[in-house]
């Protein structure tokens, strides 16, 4: 499950570089995912005899002779179906680029075929790399549509009659809120809470331009033993990610 995305930059897949003195030119090459380019110290001109050498570090950028790709980062997540009890589910980054950014949304499964990878990463006072892994991503394919609605789910013409005629009950709030958990006595503002979080709200843009978020989230606290964990487990039984 895609649970974050960042937005779509541009990554340099080759970077060409001057010297400051003798204005000569390299072409630097650089691989895919988070690699990223180290400019060489020294100018390695071939020199005339008596001619002055370079000053350390001679070389700067050429943004526009350099070469671009667009690159999004994503960051995976098991589905909760997969997670052990009383385990943290696992994360691992995901780095996407050219035509396979803005394929997916968070909330979306998807199914990925990539190369794992590591890149380090400098912590604290810089004297210790960190490596972490990472997934180099060539192909993605989303079983999730927009919203993180499955878009393979079709339903048929007696099947949305049904849900008309069901949402057109006087008293469907009450007997929706019913139906969470009936093995659970009472609760009865826990359950209405929890129809709330299934269904959820309607995205809305303000005049402003501000978007509100349709999302609507429930944060359950109590003492042990009062059902919190059973509640959790019913809805995601009813209502999977």
């Amino acid at each position: 499950i895609i649970i974050s995305t960042s937005r779509v930059r541009a990554r340099a897949t080759s970077i060409q570089v001057m010297c400051k003195q003798c204005k000569h030119s390299l072409i630097i090459p650089i691989k895919s995912g988070f690699s990223s380019a180290q400019l060489p110290r020294t100018c390695d001109r071939p020199r005339h005899d008596g001619e002055e050498r370079c000053p350390l570090d001679p070389f700067m950028i050429i943004p526009d002779k350099s070469q671009y790709v667009d690159q999004q980062v994503l960051k995976l997540q098991e589905p909760p179906e997969m997670v052990p009890t009383g385990e943290m589910p696992r994360t691992l980054l995901l780095s996407v680029d050219r035509n396979l950014v803005s394929k997916c949304q968070p909330g979306n499964r998807v199914t990925v075929s990539g190369i794992y990878s590591i890149f380090s990463s400098i912590k604290g006072d810089k004297t210790k790399a960190i490596r972490n892994s990472y997934l180099l991503v060539k192909g993605i394919e989303s079983e999730t549509g927009r919203g993180g609605i499955r878009s393979n789910t079709e339903w048929s013409a007696q099947e949305e009659h049904a849900f008309t005629e069901f949402s057109k009950k006087p008293d469907l709030y009450q007997h929706l809120s019913s139906l969470i958990a009936p093995s659970i006595f009472g609760s009865e503002d826990i359950k209405r809470a929890i129809v709330s979080l299934v269904f959820g709200g309607s995205r809305k843009v303000l005049p402003d331009g501000v978007k509100l978020r349709g999302d609507i989230n429930v944060l359950l606290l109590g003492d042990p033993s009062t059902a919190k964990s059973q509640f959790l487990k019913f809805v995601e039984r009813v209502a999977p990610i």
